[in-house]
């Protein structure tokens, strides 16, 4: 029985590391659309976020079915409690995605992006595509010393948004309400996208050593 364990709570993980890759590409393709007008590219990344729902539902299946008869105890339990969560996380970087290329493809064949704010969203985009990869990662070794990183990789997210804040802002009286609203919203969207990142850290490190990351980092050696 614990051989049937262990292969199914492998295959869960692999699930999971399947739904990464997924999002990966997702905001990868919801980003080449809205900086290209590129309604091909728009779809793309929609039809990849619809394909994250049947993978939602196969990650919950998968852990369910480990819960209901498998019997896990302790440390085996905590993986697959946290794998659930990890599903909730990485399914909601596909919504926040498909939000992105949504707005990409109602403004077709109009750009969404004015030039002016081009270079800052392409490096948001960047920077969730890089996000995704360290995600993707972390989820492949399971190292919560990787999973640790996030936080300097979102503090490049979160210095770029408030570049993108203080361009709207600065937008003269010529500026459409809808122009503002979109690049007020992409703003979030990539923000977010990169908030959930980081909890797949912060998840990754308590299903590694059963600590919350702010007691791990504590008792972690300093020198590492």
């Amino acid at each position: 029985m614990r051989t049937r364990f262990h292969e199914d709570l492998e295959q869960l993980a692999n699930q999971l590391h399947t739904m990464c890759l997924r999002d990966r590409a997702a905001i990868a393709a919801a980003t080449g659309g809205l900086l290209n007008a590129d309604l091909e590219q728009s779809e793309r990344a929609i039809e990849i976020c619809q394909e994250l729902d049947t993978l939602r539902d196969q990650c919950e299946h998968t852990a369910v079915a480990l819960l209901a008869l498998q019997s896990p105890v302790a440390g085996e339990l905590r993986k697959v409690v946290t794998a659930i969560q990890l599903v909730a996380n990485l399914h909601r970087m596909g919504a926040l995605t498909e939000h992105i290329a949504d707005i990409a493809r109602r403004r077709h064949p109009e750009h969404a992006v004015p030039e002016s704010m081009r270079s800052i969203v392409a490096r948001m985009g960047a920077a969730a595509v890089a996000m995704a990869t360290s995600a993707a990662a972390v989820l492949a070794s399971g190292d919560p010393e990787d999973a640790a990183r996030f936080d300097a990789e979102d503090d490049t997210m979160d210095r770029l948004h408030h570049e993108l804040l203080t361009a709207v802002l600065a937008c003269d009286g010529h500026s459409s309400k809808a122009m503002v609203v979109d690049m007020t919203l992409l703003g979030r969207y990539y923000e977010r996208f990169a908030d959930h990142t980081v909890e797949v850290g912060r998840r990754t490190i308590f299903m590694a050593t059963g600590c919350n990351p702010e007691e791990w980092a504590a008792t972690r050696p300093r020198d590492r």
